[in-house]
């Protein structure tokens, strides 16, 4: 069976997620997302969702961006 990657669970129902060209094995969205989603650089909580970019640097939302001095308005691609 296959194994997470994260957690090392053996689970018969886990996926693989193949992100540039690397292949992970997951169990759960749980574990993919602590492997694979970017951190916002102003809280430092992981970005599910639409998060927002300013020049190359994540942020989960626009007060984070603001309260980071980001300017720029362009939605991250995460």
């Amino acid at each position: 069976m296959p194994i997470c990657e994260v957690c090392r669970n053996d689970y018969d129902k886990a996926f693989d997620v193949i992100v540039g060209g690397n292949r992970h094995t997951f169990d759960s969205f749980e574990c993919a997302i602590q492997a694979l989603a970017p951190r916002c650089t102003a809280c430092e909580t992981r970005i599910i969702g639409h998060g927002v970019e300013r020049a190359g640097i994540f942020f989960c939302c626009e007060h984070c961006a603001a309260r980071w001095g980001a300017k720029d308005r362009q939605r991250a691609s995460a």
